[in-house]
C-alpha cells in the first residue's frame, strides 16, 4: 500500500501495479517504461518513437486490424506516446472490458512481431510526421532549443528522428533495443477505474506476470557541463520565434515544486501570467507567449517562447528578460505568493478530474519515485514556498548571462 487512496501490488518478475478505484463506468489502464529516446544509441536516432508506432502492427496471434479493433469495437480507445525519457502504452475502455483490455496490452507489449512489411509502411507515416513538425516553426524550435542547450547528449536528440536514420532501422534493430531497454523492474501499470482491486491483481498476474524478470544495469549517462549558447537561424516565417531558457532543477531535487510555481507565475497556463501580461495585454506584441518546466531524471529545462513580429523581437525579449530581472531583484508581496499558490493548487486539482491524465500521472509518479503524493501533501508543499524560496530560485534559473537563447527571423 502506497497510501489508502490508492492500491499497489508488486509481480514477482518486478512489474508494479497501482490502482486508483473510481465508480465511474469508464476504466484506464495504462503501462509505463523508463525508456525513451535518450536511452537510444546514435545509430538508433528514432528508434523508441519508432517502436511505439510499430507496437500496434501485429502480434503472433494477431494482425494490426485486429489488434485496433479489439479496443474500438467496445467503443474503447487505444493510445501511445514516447518521451525522451517514457514509452508508454495505454487504452480508454468500458470498466467492464479490463480483462479485455489487460490481455491486449499485455499481448502487443510481450507479443508484437514487428512485421518489416509493417515496419516499412510505419516509416512512411513517421516521415509526413516528421515534416508535419518542420512546417509548424512554433513546435519544431522546441526541439532545436534542446538541441542547443543539451549539445552533444543523448538527451539533446529529438524523439522523432530523422528520414535517413529511420531508413537504415528495421526488425533486427526493434528486437535489440528491446531487450536492451524494457526491463520489468523498469515498468509500472497503471489503473483507475471502477474494478475490485483483487480481480484486477489476478488479471495483471496472469498477463504480465508471466515476462521473465528482467533488471536494468546500467544507469543513464548523466548530462553535466551546460554551456549557454545564442544561434539565429533565417526562417521564411511570418513571425520571429524565439525560446531563451536555461537548465534547471532534476525531478529528485529539492527546489522542484518551487520551480513548479516560479514557471506558473511567468508564463503558465493562465492568462494572468507575467509574461501573458507584459506582452500580450499591455503590449500587444505576442499571441502565443508562454513558459515551460521540463524536469528530467538528471536535469531539467525552463523556457520562454514566444511568436512576434520581426520588428517587435528585440523589445519582446527585453521584456522577458526584464520580467526576469524583477523575479530575481523583488520578493513577491505576501498577498501576491498566496494568490500564486491558490493558482496553481486550483489548477492541479482541476487537471485530476481528466481520469485518462490522473491515470498516465500517478503511473509516472510511482515509476519514478515509488510512491504517489496526496493531493493534500503536494498542496502543503506548495503553501510553505515562501517569497525568499522563489527569489532563489529565480537567481538561480534566471541569470542572463546563463540564458540559451534561439530565434527564427
Amino acid at each position: 500500500m502506497v497510501e489508502t487512496e490508492f492500491l499497489t501490488h508488486t509481480l514477482q518478475n518486478g512489474i508494479r501495479l497501482i490502482h486508483k478505484p473510481t465508480d465511474s463506468p469508464v476504466g484506464h489502464l495504462g503501462i509505463l517504461i523508463n525508456t525513451g529516446s535518450r536511452d537510444e544509441e546514435p545509430e538508433e536516432h528514432g528508434l523508441a518513437h519508432f517502436i511505439e508506432h510499430s507496437v500496434f502492427k501485429g502480434t503472433q496471434k494477431r494482425r494490426a486490424f485486429h489488434i485496433l479493433s479489439r479496443i474500438e469495437d467496445v467503443g474503447g480507445e487505444l493510445n501511445a506516446y514516447t518521451t525522451k525519457e517514457e514509452t508508454t502504452l495505454f487504452s480508454t475502455f468500458l470498466a467492464e472490458f479490463y480483462d479485455r483490455t489487460a490481455e491486449l496490452l499485455s499481448d502487443i507489449l510481450f507479443n508484437s512481431t514487428y512485421p518489416e512489411k509493417e515496419l516499412n509502411r510505419e516509416k512512411e507515416v513517421i516521415f509526413e510526421e516528421i515534416n508535419s513538425y518542420k512546417d509548424s516553426p512554433s513546435e519544431l524550435i522546441f526541439d532545436e532549443f534542446e538541441e542547443l542547450v543539451y549539445n552533444g547528449h543523448p538527451i539533446a536528440r529529438n524523439i522523432l528522428g530523422t528520414p535517413e536514420n529511420l531508413n537504415r532501422l528495421n526488425r533486427r534493430s526493434i528486437l535489440r533495443f528491446i531487450q536492451n531497454n524494457y526491463h520489468t523492474d523498469q515498468m509500472v501499470i497503471s489503473s483507475v477505474g471502477k474494478i475490485d482491486f483483487g480481480k484486477l491483481v489476478k488479471l495483471i498476474e496472469k498477463y504480465f506476470g508471466v515476462a521473465p524478470a528482467n533488471t536494468r544495469q546500467n544507469g543513464r549517462e548523466r548530462f553535466q557541463n551546460y554551456i549557454p549558447g545564442i544561434r539565429i537561424m533565417e526562417k521564411d516565417t511570418f513571425q520571429s520565434h524565439c525560446v531563451i531558457g536555461n537548465v534547471a532543477y532534476d525531478i529528485l531535487h529539492p527546489k522542484r515544486i518551487t520551480m513548479v510555481l516560479l514557471n506558473n507565475i511567468i508564463g503558465g497556463q493562465a492568462m494572468n501570467s507575467r509574461l501573458n501580461m507584459a506582452l500580450r495585454e499591455r503590449k500587444g506584441m505576442a499571441y502565443n507567449i508562454e513558459s515551460g518546466y521540463t524536469a528530467y531524471s538528471d536535469t531539467g529545462l525552463f523556457n520562454v517562447y514566444f511568436g512576434t513580429d520581426r520588428e517587435n523581437l528585440g523589445k519582446a525579449t527585453d521584456l522577458v528578460l526584464k520580467e526576469f530581472k524583477l523575479l530575481r531583484e523583488k520578493k513577491l508581496g505576501t498577498v501576491q505568493l498566496r494568490k500564486a499558490q491558490k493558482q496553481i493548487i486550483g489548477q492541479i486539482a482541476i487537471s485530476t478530474e481528466n481520469r485518462e491524465d490522473l491515470m498516465l500521472t500517478i503511473g509516472k509518479s510511482y515509476l519514478l519515485f515509488n510512491k504517489v503524493e496526496p493531493m493534500r501533501t503536494i498542496f502543503k508543499k506548495i503553501e510553505a514556498i515562501t517569497p525568499a524560496d522563489l527569489m532563489e530560485a529565480a537567481n538561480e534559473v534566471l541569470q542572463p548571462d546563463q540564458m540559451s537563447r534561439l530565434v527564427y527571423r
